[in-house]
């Protein structure tokens, strides 16, 4: 399968801002429904927002109106602005295929985002 690399974590304090990017060279991706997905340390794997083929955004209702989720089909790349962060968001976040029935492939190796005072 096509590989995912992610990429923009890092240590931010609570209230702070991160900026998320996610890229592929799979000539499929515009097609796709893209999710990202985060893993806590003590969680599953779970479902934090996904952009349909044709640019519907979806949110877990955890988001609360903080973070965006876009692509950019050209560059084969999908975005997660990460805002109002709180420590509660620490996980390593991951991108693949998801939403509106895609399920996900291959897993790349995440980004980590540690959100602490």
């Amino acid at each position: 399968q096509a590989q995912l690399v992610e990429s923009g974590g890092g240590l931010v304090q609570p209230g702070g801002s991160l900026n998320l990017s996610c890229s592929t060279s799979d000539s499929r991706f515009s097609i796709y429904s893209m999710a990202w997905y985060r893993q806590g340390p003590e969680s599953q794997r779970e479902l934090v927002a996904y952009i349909t083929s044709s640019g519907s955004m979806n949110y877990a209702d955890f988001v609360r109106g903080r973070f965006r989720i876009s692509r950019d089909n050209f560059k084969g790349t999908l975005l997660l602005l990460l805002t109002r962060l709180t420590p509660e968001d620490t996980a390593v976040y991951y991108c693949n295929r998801g939403g509106a029935g895609w399920v996900p492939g291959s897993w790349g190796q995440g980004t980590p985002v540690t959100v602490s005072s």
